[in-house]
């Protein structure tokens, strides 16, 4: 049975007030399982560059947010919404302190603020669900080698921070780094919207669902509550149906890391490059490593 493990980053207030209740309500009444990967900090949806963004998804207050309103804090006006997902049986993880921030900053930024922004994350996952983070999904498949660094130190069981095809132990700049990468296997919707202007988000899930079964092996799949949790949520209903008639599995992250051999994960170097429909360089699963 090929196994479908769903990503779900939270990007915004309103995605978390809206999108995650919605898709909460949309696994319960499929009976599928994914992690949700919060942002914890302020909302500066506004600072975004919005020719290369989602923003152009988001509501005017959204698009607001960090120029002409002050971004509020999600963590402490959300932290209620997150436990509901965790306590209908969902897996919880940090996406970032600053989702926008991070973005902008992380691909020169030095170890003293990346440490700080995710030590941050770290502590506010902690006031939000009593215990320590056990996953990590950097904001846009962005990061560097401090916080690929960091992954292994702050004791996170695995992260999700690249594009690749099947889960590793990462290498960078010849170091090894003590905790698995799960890559995001799949195109987003909102990547083959862009590359291909005249989909529809039914065409862009027939896309996906091509590319789930022509593709071996099982997959990892990023969605959004700002999109699949609100504008698209019925094509994202349509691509859950499918792949359940298909007789996918649908699953958390943390199923897929449940059968891992650490032992026996394959090492790969990784890399920034830019992927297709998305501008911005992203880590990206390379060739795989051999130690002399």
């Amino acid at each position: 049975m090929k196994h479908i493990a769903l990503k779900i980053d939270v990007d915004t207030c309103r995605g978390t007030l809206t999108g995650v209740p919605a898709l909460i309500d949309l696994l319960l009444k499929h009976q599928a399982q994914a992690s949700f990967f919060f942002s914890l900090g302020p909302d500066h949806g506004g600072r975004e560059i919005h020719a290369t963004s989602l923003s152009r998804y988001y509501d005017l207050r959204t698009r607001l947010y960090g120029r002409l309103l002050p971004g509020p804090d999600i963590g402490k006006r959300c932290g209620e919404i997150m436990r509901q997902a965790r306590a209908a049986g969902f897996e919880a993880g940090i996406h970032a302190w600053d989702r926008v921030r991070w973005e902008q900053r992380i691909e020169h930024a030095g170890n003293p603020w990346v440490e700080s922004e995710m030590d941050k994350a770290c502590t506010r996952f902690s006031d939000i669900f009593a215990e320590p983070a056990k996953a990590h999904a950097a904001a846009g498949w962005q990061t560097n080698r401090h916080a690929l660094r960091l992954t292994q130190r702050l004791g996170f069981s695995y992260a999700s921070d690249c594009r690749g095809d099947h889960p590793f132990i990462p290498v960078i700049d010849g170091e090894i780094v003590a905790c698995p990468q799960l890559p995001t296997t799949l195109p987003t919707l909102d990547e083959i919207l862009v590359m291909e202007p005249g989909f529809s988000p039914d065409q862009a899930v027939d896309r996906i669902l091509q590319l789930s079964a022509a593709i071996p092996g099982d997959h990892l799949f990023t969605l959004r509550a700002e999109l699949e949790g609100m504008p698209f949520i019925g094509a994202f209903e349509r691509l859950l149906s499918r792949w359940e008639e298909n007789g996918y599995r649908l699953g958390a992250l943390r199923d897929i890391y449940a059968t891992l051999d650490l032992a026996t994960l394959p090492r790969h170097v990784v890399r920034f490059a830019e992927t297709p429909g998305r501008a911005g360089l992203r880590m990206m699963q390379g060739p795989g490593f051999l130690q002399d």
